[in-house]
């Protein structure tokens, strides 16, 4: 008897102590708990990954869950509260805007071209480098050799590619040359990584990508198979010194930051609610992402805000 009364007593202090466990878990951090779901801009995605994984961190009783798809389901998705955030690489639109999207602005990054590495006509296209007018051409199928692109009398095709999702990127790239993405032709692949894997493996294609789809962002150098055409700012034909700064994030970025690469395809990336935001956990995050959040950007391949644009933007949840 004695070793039964034993036996349970243990059992009662050890189904107390698992039970106090179970409780420390769920009010561990701050007591804030709940799940955040995110979708949308394969731009945003790698950094919102980041920002979950530093944020669980802090408050390890909120869940976040981020799933890519393009920007264009990302503010389908916030509209309709699928998902608590939408992540949208481009301006948001007005009439959105009176649908109740509330944007809040995170990060910079850019939309950069890209060609094959191995392309045989590379030397000639890092020469001269891309300008808005033959960008153009491109994306409306008026050129179809790359002597055509160089100014030469190279008549290697060009195979040119574009996205077939509802996407900031292809709306930012196009903005760049006067256009809009349902303007641009070319063969059509889904997402960011699968217009990168098109133009890698294709010797001869031409692509777009956002920088952390271009870049390895452990080495910081551009991934294998890929090549950056530097774009002709000055539009004198040629690339000049201060034109050259593709080599690695850091010197992509530098330019970014100094204005020295055109906005667009440069530009404010956004977390978008519906309304107002009110659940404290999104609120939370969002205020993470302004401040705390911020010291990730660089590291990631973004570009973090001026202190001056943060503040306005914290204003916004307040």
């Amino acid at each position: 008897m004695k070793k039964i009364l034993l036996l349970l007593t243990g059992i009662a202090l050890l189904a107390n102590c698992t039970n106090k466990r179970g409780q420390e878990a769920k009010t561990s951090g701050d007591g804030l708990a709940g799940t955040i779901q995110l979708s949308g801009a394969f731009a945003l995605y790698p950094m919102a990954v980041r920002w979950g994984e530093e944020f669980r961190k802090i408050h390890p009783d909120v869940k976040v869950d981020i799933s890519g798809g393009g920007a264009g389901k990302g503010m389908t998705d916030a509209l309709s509260g699928v998902v608590d955030i939408g992540m949208v690489s481009r301006e948001v639109y007005p009439e959105e805007i009176g649908r109740g999207a509330y944007p809040i602005a995170t990060v910079k990054d850019a939309v950069i071209p890209v060609v094959n590495a191995n392309n045989p006509e590379w030397e000639s296209i890092r020469r001269v480098g891309l300008t808005k007018g033959t960008a153009a051409k491109l994306w409306s199928r008026e050129v179809s050799t790359w002597g055509e692109v160089t100014g030469t009398s190279a008549t290697t095709p060009v195979h040119v590619f574009t996205r077939s999702d509802a996407c900031g990127a292809a709306e930012t790239f196009a903005a760049w040359f006067g256009r809009k993405q349902e303007h641009l032709k070319a063969t059509a692949v889904f997402g960011d990584p699968g217009l990168a894997a098109a133009v890698q493996k294709d010797r001869v294609g031409i692509g777009y990508n956002n920088v952390a789809y271009a870049y390895d962002q452990k080495t910081k150098r551009i991934f294998d198979g890929l090549a950056i055409i530097p774009i002709d700012v000055n539009e004198n034909g040629r690339i000049d010194p201060e034109e050259d700064f593709y080599e690695t994030t850091e010197t992509l970025i530098e330019a970014i930051s100094a204005g020295r690469y055109p906005s667009p395809p440069a530009r404010d990336l956004y977390l978008v609610t519906k309304g107002k935001p009110t659940k404290p956990e999104v609120i939370a995050f969002l205020e993470y992402v302004l401040t705390e959040g911020q010291q990730y950007a660089g590291e990631t391949g973004y570009i973090g805000l001026a202190e001056d644009k943060l503040q306005e933007e914290l204003t916004k949840l307040r």
